[in-house]
């Protein structure tokens, strides 16, 4: 295969990224644009020099046959995009969350293994060197038994397409721990080999974003729409192996700053992914180590992955099983925060 032929689904705003990234992949090849509204699709188009474009993904998947294709829409189209997409013979890039709920990831995945095809997550806080650095850390033994874990992403002004699809429960399944709580909770499982989660507890608020306040620069707003999801989640997660992970995301918070990290504690030594540094006491002393991290793309790296493991026949590393985890602790944290009960991971 000279090149990975895309079908880019999705030119909103993370559409945009990828398309913009896959020029500089070594063999990818953008080959077409989807979006129901056309206007956006031809903008999008032009842009990277593709005289087509399509409102219809099933009309691109029968025209173009591309090798592979990247589903960057809204995430209740998550699931059929990528079934229709490996069911036609294409490779899939699903960007987070892998779907709605834990039984359309479980369709999704029934699907790869159907059709013989692969199917890659959009986990792109992965592919940083932060994140790299503080996983090989805890590989190694450095921190011991990890028995918490701290992940923390809240923003201030946060709230993406106010009335979008991205504030309207229906089409996104809800809020921040929807919408971000993917890449909080993948990067803090994955940095410790993903260790099985079995119970959570949780709390959810909508405050700030029904008085319109709180908004961001992300996503495209609606004029008429809902706000009909959660704008921040605080939750405890039980691991399999005594461990606890704390759990803190926000699109709006009145708080002191905006934060994205991971810490983890050990019997031995702690980490913290942002900035990758170690922390331990020796002689008793109190001792950290900090490591030099170079700038690096990771939407780049990411992408370059996808490609070469199409290219290698090599299975990706974001696998949708891990998806499906996270996509069960999602579930569990929403129906406690409902219940105002501890429920189990099933």
């Amino acid at each position: 295969m000279s090149s990975v032929r895309i079908g880019l689904i999705g030119a909103g705003t993370i559409g945009r990224i990828h398309a913009k990234t896959m020029g500089k992949a070594k063999g990818a090849e953008l080959a077409a644009i989807v979006d129901v509204d056309e206007g956006r699709a031809e903008s999008l188009a032009k842009e990277h020099g593709l005289k087509k474009f399509y409102t219809d993904y099933l009309e691109m998947l029968e025209k173009e046959s591309p090798d592979a294709v990247f589903v960057a829409t809204p995430n209740y189209l998550h699931a059929k995009m990528t079934t229709d997409s490996l069911s036609r013979g294409a490779h899939v890039f699903c960007e987070k969350p892998i779907a709605m709920n834990a039984a359309e990831a479980q369709a999704m995945i029934d699907a790869k293994r159907k059709y013989g095809k692969m199917l890659m997550l959009g986990m792109v806080q992965r592919f940083t060197c932060e994140a790299e650095t503080i996983r090989e850390v805890v590989r190694a033994g450095t921190l011991g038994n990890i028995y918490y874990t701290d992940v923390t992403l809240l923003r201030r002004m946060g709230i993406p397409g106010m009335r979008s699809w991205f504030t309207t429960k229906e089409f996104s399944g809800g809020g921040p721990l929807a919408d971000i709580g993917p890449h909080a909770l993948d990067l803090a499982l994955w940095v410790q080999d993903f260790p099985r989660p079995v119970s959570a507890k949780a709390y959810a608020y909508s405050k700030l974003g029904p008085q319109e306040r709180g908004l961001g620069t992300w996503g495209i707003p609606e004029p008429i729409g809902r706000f009909d999801v959660e704008d921040l989640v605080v939750a405890l997660v039980e691991l399999e192996n005594g461990g606890v992970m704390s759990i803190q995301l926000s699109w709006a918070l009145y708080t002191i700053e905006d934060t994205f990290n991971c810490i983890l504690s050990g019997e031995k030594a702690g980490a913290s992914v942002r900035p990758p540094k170690i922390f331990t006491e020796t002689s008793g002393k109190w001792t950290e180590t900090s490591f030099q991290c170079p700038q690096v793309d990771p939407y780049l790296k990411e992408i370059q992955h996808f490609v070469d493991c199409i290219t290698e026949s090599k299975e990706p590393m974001p696998r949708p099983e891990q998806g499906l985890v996270v996509m069960k602790v999602i579930d569990a944290i929403y129906k406690s925060a409902s219940t105002h009960k501890e429920v189990p991971v099933q």
